[in-house]
């Protein structure tokens, strides 16, 4: 297959569909809002855990979100709230989960970013790098077993878990059966405090393509058009039939690793580099230029006031209580109470 490109100078010439432009940059607004209150939860001492932000991804995480129909799979990392946004999840379950509320889709069994909603398509996150690439290509394969046609399934990894077994195992699998998988590298130039040259001797991961014998794009991944465009024909030609599709987005994370990594090893030429660039300061521009000034702030505002309402009433609810939980992890309902006693 050949390997496309569209690079970090590649610009498109107009902004897309206004709906489509909206989704995205609503579901950009509403991931950072929402992560820069979590973060400040964090440092009050609020959330028991780590908090992982994707501070300069949201552009390329939104973009496959809203690429995606209902139907599609979606397998999002640990820095995908803004692409979770756009794909449909409610803004109340990350925070829920976030603040070990019972009633979110963890029951407040689990703090972070582990959690899924097989009913919309989401996959819940494992933790291991790779591991969710492999895991959407054995989905696809179970329902091109069951005779489902017409969906894709879309993953994100670093550039980091392009150098797991796992990464490898499933991307053979899936180039080998011809799956609709989209599999979106966000290439910030580190795996954690690991930089690029001390973990591939490649120049380019899009040049991973051509060894898996399917098609790749590279893309700018601090311009939110370019990420439209893109990822949108990555996703339309994995649903055409023609494979799997590689999206390597090249960025810069713009905070540690977690809320924990004051990300001090990053070169400062990067972070002063277009590679560095704000994804969302580069969508105010845009919008600004196009005389949508209005529109961006408005929902820059409405965004801000769903975080904080919801943040008041999940603040609210109750934490799980052990004597009062019926939940089970391994043995089905009823199963229990009817084998023999012996």
């Amino acid at each position: 297959m050949a390997t496309r490109t569209a690079g970090p100078e590649a610009k498109s010439s107009t902004l897309p569909k206004t709906d489509i432009t909206e989704n995205l940059g609503r579901a950009m607004l509403r991931a950072r809002t929402v992560e820069d209150k979590l973060a400040s939860l964090y440092r009050a001492g609020r959330i028991v855990g780590g908090v992982y932000l994707g501070k300069g991804q949201e552009a390329l995480s939104a973009a496959g979100g809203v690429s995606l129909k209902k139907g599609d799979v979606f397998a999002p990392l640990i820095r995908d709230m803004a692409g979770r946004l756009a794909f449909g999840e409610p803004l109340i379950d990350a925070v829920r989960t976030y603040l070990g509320s019972r009633l979110g889709p963890m029951k407040g069994r689990d703090g972070n970013i582990h959690r899924g909603d097989l009913s919309r398509g989401i996959l819940p996150m494992i933790s291991h790098l790779g591991a969710m690439l492999s895991a959407t290509a054995g989905v696809l394969m179970a329902k091109r077993m069951r005779g489902e046609k017409g969906g894709v399934g879309l993953t994100c990894v670093g550039d980091g878990a392009t150098s797991t077994g796992s990464f490898h195992e499933g991307l053979n699998l899936a180039a080998v059966e011809k799956l609709p998988l989209i599999t979106i590298v966000a290439d910030n130039g580190y795996a954690y405090s690991t930089p690029h040259q001390r973990q591939y001797a490649c120049t380019d991961l899009l040049e991973r393509a051509k060894g898996y014998g399917i098609e790749g794009y590279g893309l700018d991944g601090t311009d939110p058009e370019s990420c439209l465009e893109v990822v949108g024909r990555a996703v339309k030609r994995a649903r055409d039939g023609a494979g799997p599709q590689l999206v390597v987005g090249r960025l810069l994370r713009l905070c540690g690793h977690g809320e924990h990594d004051d990300g001090l090893y990053v070169d400062e030429k990067l972070r002063s580099s277009n590679r560095g660039r704000d994804c969302l300061a580069v969508m105010e521009e845009k919008m600004n230029a196009r005389g949508r000034a209005k529109d961006w702030n408005q929902w820059k505002e409405e965004a801000q006031r769903e975080v904080e309402g919801i943040v008041a009433e999940v603040s609210t609810e109750p934490v799980p209580d052990p004597f009062e939980e019926d939940w089970r992890a391994t043995v089905t309902e009823g199963a229990a109470e009817a084998m023999p006693e012996e």
